[in-house]
């Protein structure tokens, strides 16, 4: 039994030692009343297929935003979201077909032919 209150005065007074020699880390006491911001992102890699993005927008207490990103199965998965403190968080999913990107037409070369003079 004594061995064991040898041990927890040890450890007391570690942890106090420890405490003592930590340096004082300032704290940031400023809070924003109405915290704002937006952002977005975007990657579509040809070559190893990745497909994805996403937006958010936050306004005070709101946030609002959705993301997408193209599944194992080929699938567009996007998801809507909303959150605020009376309603909580709110997410629509939907699923569909990824969107076929629409080339702009490529011109064939165009190659004057030549009197035949032979």
């Amino acid at each position: 039994m004594a061995l064991f209150k040898c041990i927890i005065v040890s450890c007391a007074l570690f942890a106090i030692v420890e405490c003592a020699l930590l340096p004082a880390v300032p704290i940031n006491t400023e809070i924003d009343p109405h915290p704002q911001y937006a952002y977005a992102y975007n990657v579509q890699d040809a070559i190893t297929g990745d497909s994805k993005s996403q937006q958010e927008v936050r306004d005070g207490d709101v946030v609002k935003g959705s993301y997408s990103v193209v599944d194992a199965d080929g699938s567009l998965r996007t998801v809507f979201y909303t959150a605020d403190p009376i309603n909580g968080f709110n997410a629509v999913v939907q699923r569909g077909p990824v969107p076929v990107p629409v080339a702009a037409p490529v011109a064939a070369p165009v190659v004057a032919a030549r009197p035949f003079l032979g």
